[in-house]
């Protein structure tokens, strides 16, 4: 099936197009369907086209653009729970290790399908044949429970970003409608800004629920794909907007410690892994480049390109604001109409997103759904199934009504797995019967564990302050920007 979808982020799309059949009654094609919906393939594809192939130029931007989204406005606030020196460092490490493990990945796909004559192999697939070849029989009697536990991480990966979506739209549009009574058409001589209290964040995100139905609806979602493309350029010109404001008038940056404390630094790693989970876009561009051979060079420039803009937005933000940074650095920003502008922006933008983000989700549960009931009912089914998603991930979202945890949570419960978890025992299942050097045991046992302790101990972090805070009221959403 040709999938084309320009990733808005890891994490998140921005413009997906699909030839998808006219009605879900057709189980068994629904069955047949590329597998690549199984294992984030199609979730993470950014813009690939329904060519013969794209070039290496192409390539790079695609990967650049599909890390986007909403994770990186919450860099900066990650880097304070680091420290001004420990984040950005431990970006860079993080940056370096997660370009390591998609080079694994390309390097174990391309030794499968050599050893199987297949063109192309995704994700799910890769592990599957990497435990059937594994010299444990126990491994290989349960191969297909790889491809299973890819597609489990990515639902929850997807549906993760669904509920960062809600809560972000929420944030922001409460403080534009909060502060509109005090913005201003000037940007430099900002006044404390007084703001006009609203109703509870919680209640925006139900305000939401009827338009993300409607969109969830779409099956065809070639009709957002318009919407998707303006999407993009509002996210990216806000970015562009965003930067220029926050490398002006950076403070004295001695007030900042160094190393924050190690309680935090958890909540670093979540919302940091979060941002660079982009690891499933790696092989369906591989293999829709025309020259696949210079995708290596292509994927280490890309990455090294995304680690520096995540450093630069991170460490740039986190000086600008200091301990006043919020969950999102548009929450920062001055309260005139062209900074009020960036954050109605990026709503419209994540509001767009938001359907092609649910879209592989539901694709993985709702065929399976359906060829288990009659043609009458599959169209019913189908809907409910969707609908009832939608509502889960709101849900979710006003139970854990901060955004930063939100992002933290995701990122070390979702991408951890598949970013840092599951390549390097990968690479150890697939050349176990080859022969591995002692240091490449070591390297690859040294990854997995790290991004295991960061799994357990960010999850646990993230918990332990929404236990915390559970009985007083969210944070408010708008700053009074003082200057």
């Amino acid at each position: 099936m040709p999938v084309t979808k320009n990733a808005g982020g890891h994490q998140e799309a921005a413009t997906l197009t699909l030839d998808l059949m006219p009605s879900p009654q057709s189980t068994k094609k629904l069955q047949n369907k590329d597998s690549s919906f199984l294992d984030g393939s199609a979730s993470q594809s950014s813009g690939l086209d329904q060519t013969k192939g794209i070039t290496g130029f192409q390539t790079l931007v695609h990967l650049v653009k599909g890390n986007m989204g909403t994770g990186i406005l919450g860099l900066p606030l990650a880097v304070k729970n680091a420290g001004i020196l420990m984040g950005p460092l431990s970006l860079l490490v993080m940056g370096f290790v997660a370009c390591h493990c998609m080079h694994i990945l390309v390097r174990c796909a391309r030794r499968f399908c050599r050893r199987l004559n297949k063109p192309f192999m995704d994700y799910g697939e890769t592990v599957m044949c990497a435990l059937e070849a594994s010299p444990g029989a126990w491994l290989r009697n349960r191969a297909r429970w790889g491809r299973h536990i890819v597609s489990f991480f990515l639902i929850v990966t997807q549906l993760g970003f669904c509920c960062v979506y809600i809560v972000f739209l929420a944030d922001n549009l409460k403080q534009v409608i909060e502060a509109v009574n005090g913005t201003t058409n000037n940007c430099h001589n900002n006044e404390t800004v007084t703001l006009t209290p609203t109703m509870d964040s919680r209640l925006y995100m139900l305000a939401f629920l009827p338009f993300l139905s409607l969109l969830v609806l779409i099956r065809n979602l070639r009709v957002l794909t318009v919407f998707s493309l303006l999407a993009n350029i509002s996210m990216l010109v806000s970015l562009v907007i965003i930067t220029q404001y926050i490398a002006q008038g950076i403070p004295d940056p001695s007030r900042l410690p160094l190393v924050a404390s190690w309680k935090t630094y958890p909540l670093f790693f979540g919302t940091a892994i979060f941002s660079f989970e982009s690891i499933g876009v790696v092989l369906p561009l591989e293999n829709k480049m025309k020259e696949a051979r210079h995708f290596p060079a292509i994927l280490s420039l890309g990455m090294s390109i995304i680690t520096a803009l995540y450093i630069g937005i991170g460490a740039l933000g986190y000086l600008r604001f200091g301990d006043d940074i919020r969950a999102s650095i548009t929450l920062n920003l001055p309260n005139c109409w062209l900074y009020q502008s960036v954050k109605l922006f990026y709503i419209v933008g994540i509001l767009c997103t938001y359907a092609l983000q649910f879209y592989v989700p539901a694709e993985i549960i709702v065929p399976s759904a359906i060829s288990r009931v009659s043609e009458r009912w599959a169209l019913p089914v189908d809907l409910s199934i969707r609908l009832a998603m939608v509502c889960l991930t709101c849900i979710l979202a006003v139970l854990i009504p901060r955004l930063d945890l939100v992002l933290s949570l995701v990122g070390s419960v979702s991408s951890s797995a598949l970013a840092l978890i599951i390549p390097p025992l990968l690479e150890v299942t697939t050349c176990s019967s080859e022969g591995l050097s002692p240091l490449t045991l070591a390297k690859d046992a040294l990854i997995s564990i790290l991004g295991f302790v960061g799994f357990v101990a960010g999850t646990y972090q993230a918990l332990d302050e929404l236990i915390e805070s559970e009985d007083s009221l969210p944070p408010s959403n708008s700053t009074i920007f003082i200057q």
